[in-house]
């Protein structure tokens, strides 16, 4: 009977415990008797349950602010900042990286130029560069990474290995969680861009609080994320979302349209051809324009076939083409109302370019979340 009524004091402290470090994450610096009452404990207790998360390296006191006058009351913070976590963004053209505390706000970010045919050797090396950046600009080092979150093009399986890539296809088959363990010595997860761009959307973006949204990821390629009931739908296989493979759809090169515009200007760069018939279209030109509609034709028929099938509440343009949603939205929104049943909110992105990146460091906050501060997963480890 003592074993289990210590066993029982024990899970209590520890709920006690995740409950403190839940309303200091929720509403900042706290004090005693603030998070007494948030938490519902006696003061007493909930000096018990502070004095033992800041031996934990948990929590600590922050200093009373300059110029307070008399005896102020303790405050108290949860240390975000005891570890760091990296989100990065490995598209075909650049890759993104972005360093964060452990609540998930961005420190630094940086950025490396790759190619789609660039070889794995070369497209892990501007992976390290851009991690490396990152530590570098927040002065912080390696051994302090806890987890380092990845979004990448193509079908990821639950290992973290890379099934199949339209976009690059020498990451097919890629053990790409194992290529980045023996260069990190820190916990790695892997996800499909677009799904992580959608996370980012109903966390900080124009669908925070939507429950069922459809992402577009638009840009050189073409990609789509689900968010089913509030949370990412990767499907039996890992592979939903992937309307690129249907030929009818038309989405597996579709910015063709925008890059062979008649009358793009000769020797325009290929990376910039698509970026310079938008702004021309923007600017009234009749040629660009019916570029334009040409694209938009072919982006509407995947999306409408989505929009059929999950009913959304909303859907999001995003990606590097979301810069142009003055020329795209109402475009694609005419289009989805001839077809579609119940029309969705139709939507520009919020974080653009930074979606993905974005996406992975929420990712890696929620994973932190589900194996340290839930209630089964046993007592709060040290930190630093």
């Amino acid at each position: 009977m003592a074993d289990v009524r210590g066993g029982d004091l024990s899970r209590l402290r520890q709920l006690n415990s995740l409950t403190a470090i839940r309303e200091l994450r929720r509403a900042g610096p706290l004090t005693l008797s603030a998070l007494a009452g948030r938490t519902g404990l006696s003061r007493p207790s909930m000096k018990e349950v502070t004095d033992e998360l800041m031996g934990l390296g948990w929590v600590e006191e922050v200093p009373p602010s300059p110029g307070t006058m008399g005896r102020p009351a303790r405050r108290y913070r949860f240390r975000a900042d005891s570890g760091y976590l990296v989100g990065v963004d490995i598209g075909g053209h650049n890759i993104r990286a972005a360093l964060s505390d452990l609540d998930g706000e961005i420190l630094a970010e940086t950025r490396q130029p790759v190619l789609p045919d660039d070889p794995i050797e070369e497209r892990l090396a501007a992976i390290d560069r851009a991690v490396s950046g990152c530590l570098a600009l927040s002065r912080t080092s390696v051994s302090d990474l806890w987890m380092i979150s990845v979004g990448t093009v193509g079908v990821i399986d639950v290992e973290g290995r890379v099934i199949y890539s339209a976009a690059v296809p020498a990451w097919r088959d890629l053990d790409l969680a194992g290529k980045l363990r023996e260069m990190f010595p820190c916990q790695i997860l892997i996800e499909n861009d677009s799904r992580l761009a959608a996370m980012a959307e109903t966390r900080r973006g124009v669908a925070k609080g939507a429950r069922d949204v459809v992402f577009l990821h638009v840009g050189r390629r073409m990609g789509a994320g689900l968010i089913i009931g509030g949370k990412v739908h990767r499907g039996f296989g890992a592979a939903a979302g992937e309307i690129s493979m249907l030929p009818e759809a038309r989405w597996f090169d579709p910015a063709e349209h925008l890059n062979t515009c008649p009358s793009l200007p000769e020797g325009t760069p290929p990376e910039d051809a698509a970026g310079w018939t938008l702004a021309a279209a923007r600017n009234g030109d009749p040629v660009a324009l019916a570029a334009v509609e040409r694209y938009v034709d072919d982006l509407a028929v995947g999306t409408a076939a989505m929009v059929l099938i999950l009913d959304p509440q909303m859907v999001v343009l995003g990606g590097g083409f979301s810069r142009s949603s003055d020329v795209l939205l109402g475009r694609l929104r005419e289009r989805l109302e001839r077809t579609c049943m119940r029309m969705p909110e139709v939507r520009a992105s919020a974080l653009g370019d930074e979606c993905v990146v974005v996406g992975a460091i929420d990712y890696a906050v929620d994973h932190l979340d589900d194996q340290l501060f839930t209630p089964d997963k046993g007592p709060l480890p040290v930190t630093r």
